[in-house]
């Protein structure tokens, strides 16, 4: 038996009663409704992470990564390509070719690696040329062979320098052609080595390659490029 004492707290005007999940009685659902499944939960408000500001109305809040991968490898196709010839020329000429303030060690590493190489390239393919020339008196078919490889080392050699100079300025897309070439230098190896008397046979260049090319892509070397995207 209730108290009489003991009476319900007035309702404020306009209040609104609390919810209940139990349907009134006699209420009959629309025809083709189906319950929610056992567990289902309705999704509630998103809020940002402790610590994070509250975005401002109409922008979407950004949403945390897996826990537990801060910091790790994440690759993604360059969005600076060049649009035209202009675009890939350094944009301070070789002048700073020597200049590598502002780079971290594993870009200064990676950068001095790709510049030496390229420079010996070239001088490497000029006297291929001349190399090339010679066997053309003695076998004409095999010096035809080795002068194209010469002229693609030389090729590549010299579009290595003007690309380790746009590395060095943050360009992604410089970043991803030299890993290529990296690829294409283990290609002109295997194919130098089957050609015989060692020239075009760089494997000790393609390990060097190799070796920059992971200097590039390190953690500290992503964190560089991305904060000179962002200020661009």
């Amino acid at each position: 038996m209730s108290n009489p004492s003991e009476v319900p707290p007035p309702q404020q005007p306009g209040a609104q009663p609390p919810a209940s999940n139990v349907p009134p009685a006699g209420y009959q659902p629309p025809q083709g409704f189906q319950p929610p499944p056992q567990g289902y939960q309705a999704p509630g408000q998103a809020y940002p992470p402790p610590g994070q500001a509250y975005p401002q109305p109409g922008q979407p809040i950004p949403q945390q990564g897996p826990p537990g991968q801060p910091g790790g490898f994440h690759f993604e196709m360059p969005t600076d390509g060049p649009r035209n010839f202009n675009d890939v020329l350094p944009k301070g000429g070789f002048a700073g070719m020597f200049n590598v303030a502002g780079l971290p060690t594993e870009l200064k590493v990676s950068y001095w690696i790709w510049l030496i190489g390229g420079i010996l390239g070239v001088l490497g393919g000029v006297l291929g040329l001349f190399a090339a020339l010679a066997l053309f008196t003695v076998a004409p078919a095999a010096a035809m062979v080795v002068l194209l490889l010469v002229l693609v080392a030389l090729a590549i050699a010299a579009a290595q320098i003007v690309l380790v100079l746009r590395m060095k300025e943050g360009k992604e897309w410089a970043r991803l052609a030299l890993t290529i070439v990296a690829g294409v230098s283990l290609v002109l190896a295997v194919i130098g080595g089957s050609v015989g008397g060692g020239i075009g046979n760089n494997w000790l260049g393609f390990l060097i390659s190799a070796a920059a090319t992971v200097l590039m892509w390190v953690p500290n070397s992503q964190a560089w490029f991305a904060a000179v995207k962002g200020r661009g």
